[in-house]
């Protein structure tokens, strides 16, 4: 699935060019994925001019010049592309005034669409911007130290660091040499310090490198090359020479060093 650092490149790639544009048809083949309905985002979107493109979390965030926004998600498969005659499974297509052509393709279906008159309604229950200046690490103590859970299913849930998945969860656990089943309100200030400035780091470095790509899903990025726990399981840790292992942690599949990240 796109996290911050693949969201966040698709942001970078596509907002000189659609900055200013306005949006003059839009079509989709997939109602499921559109809301409230390809009518309604229709009506709420054509004529309406593009004033700013950002990043929300995991969301991709189109400001009208009405004060409404149109949201993506990409879900598992989905990207966004601008005359991509490489584009695939194409299940959504907004036509600019300049005569390009903004391609939502998604082979899973599992992305979405989404008009919203006030955006709060949507994103408003998303937790820290990890990259943002309120993104601290005495906020993210306070977030950990009042809940029980184990440290990496709680790192996915967008309520508390908005746009971690489950590769740079992995990533950044391993960069603070923090076992994934930690209870997080059992944390040292120094181990919410090391997971901080791990987070930071990781999806810095993320972004640099266009993000992740594993497959088709996904392109152009390079991060992939560097990843020191993902996807390496029976590897070599980078650090000791122990291998990576990978386990189920609620229930997602986990990567980590045993000798450098001790329960």
């Amino acid at each position: 699935m796109p996290e911050l650092p693949e969201v966040e490149t698709t942001v970078r790639k596509l907002r000189g060019k659609v900055r200013g544009r306005r949006i003059e048809r839009f079509r989709a083949t997939w109602p499921r994925q559109v809301s409230p309905s390809i009518a309604g985002v229709r009506r709420a979107v054509v004529g309406r001019k593009i004033d700013k493109l950002s990043r929300r979390g995991k969301y991709i965030v189109f400001h009208l010049d009405d004060g409404s926004v149109l949201l993506v998600h990409l879900g598992m498969s989905g990207s966004l592309s601008l005359d991509d005659k490489d584009a695939s499974h194409v299940r959504a297509i907004w036509e600019l005034d300049d005569g390009s052509r903004l391609l939502f393709s998604d082979a899973r279906k599992f992305g979405r669409i989404r008009a919203e008159k006030d955006p709060e309604q949507c994103l408003d229950n998303l937790g820290m911007e990890p990259l943002s200046k309120c993104f601290t690490a005495t906020a993210l103590q306070e977030a950990l130290s009042s809940r029980s859970r184990q440290l990496k299913p709680l790192l996915l849930e967008q309520s508390i660091v908005s746009g971690l998945g489950n590769i740079y969860a992995d990533e950044s656990l391993y960069r603070a040499r923090l076992h994934p089943q930690k209870r997080a309100d059992s944390l040292t200030l120094a181990e919410v310090r090391r997971l901080h400035r791990a987070i930071v780091t990781t999806l810095r470095r993320a972004i640099s490198l266009s993000g992740t790509s594993f497959d088709w899903a996904y392109r152009g990025g390079r991060m992939q090359d560097e990843l020191l726990a993902y996807g390496r399981t029976g590897e070599p840790c980078k650090r000791c020479k122990n291998k990576i292992v990978r386990i189920l942690v609620g229930q997602r599949s986990t990567h980590f060093c045993p000798a450098c990240q001790k329960k």
